[in-house]
């Protein structure tokens, strides 16, 4: 399939100045079952892209890979190389139980050999900037799921990254939890100037995020489709209740039941 799809946004061009590089990449687990299939994506310095597709299709699978949590059975992921320069945020926040919100962001930092103030006050900060100030010794038994995940995202970004990786981070939430979240992320994005590869499988969550959205098609996953979202930034509830998000949510959904049928009509 022509790796290029028109929408609203015009044909989505190849980024310049890639962070991340995926070439040809398939993945098999140990069981047989294969989960990627001749995987080929880029993503721009400072992109925020969205990754979309029905469960199952391989997207945790790719994230895992451009993270370096896995390997390929073939193909070549390049990233970022050094110590720290990717952040990964899991479907659930991963906290440790026994710890406060403060101490389980300054992990990373501790694992990296800082002293204790400037581990404490970067971990500070880090709260801080998704919005936790006042709750550094919270425990996560006294956190609701989305300050779980607020300080899950906080210790993503502690280290400073190059590059966010989030795994369906707010599946699990109620929808106007959701909401705050996807806005207060944005606001994280255009703050910290991070680059954000963010999968989902959720239309209208991608359509409000994202610069651009890269399709899945089902297993053996492949980019089906790649395209921009034009609307600028900052998007706020104004845009969730447009037109033009309302053009955008069903040009997206027609380009993802598109990549279901060619992948029916081939099996």
């Amino acid at each position: 399939m022509d790796r290029s799809h028109q929408t609203g946004a015009g044909i989505a061009a190849r980024p310049s100045g890639s962070i991340v590089s995926v070439r040809g990449v398939s993945r098999t687990f140990a069981s047989g079952v294969q989960a990627l299939g001749d995987v080929t994506l880029d993503v721009g310095e400072g992109e925020f892209l969205s990754v979309l597709g029905p469960s199952g299709c391989g997207k945790t699978t790719l994230l895992r890979l451009i993270a370096g949590l896995a390997q390929p059975n073939s193909g070549k992921v390049e990233r970022p190389a050094g110590r720290n320069e990717i952040g990964f945020v899991f479907q659930e926040p991963t906290l440790m139980p026994w710890a406060t919100a403060l101490a389980n962001v300054a992990l990373p930092l501790r694992l990296a050999g800082l002293s204790r103030a400037e581990r404490l006050r970067r971990a500070g900060e880090a709260l801080s900037g998704v919005g936790l100030a006042g709750f550094e010794r919270s425990y996560p038994r006294e956190l609701s799921g989305g300050m779980k995940m607020r300080v899950s995202i906080a210790r993503a970004l502690v280290t400073r990254p190059r590059l966010l990786l989030m795994d369906e981070p707010f599946a699990a939430l109620d929808e106007i939890a959701r909401h705050k979240l996807n806005i207060d992320l944005l606001t994280l994005w255009q703050r910290e100037r991070v680059t954000v590869v963010f999968v989902t499988h959720s239309v209208f969550e991608s359509v409000f995020l994202s610069q651009r959205i890269a399709i899945m098609s089902a297993r053996p996953g492949r980019i089906a489709a790649e395209f921009a979202i034009p609307t600028p930034y900052p998007r706020d509830e104004a845009f969730r209740t447009s037109a033009d998000y309302a053009a955008l949510c069903r040009q997206t959904s027609q380009q993802l039941a598109a990549a279901m049928a060619v992948e029916v009509q081939a099996a």
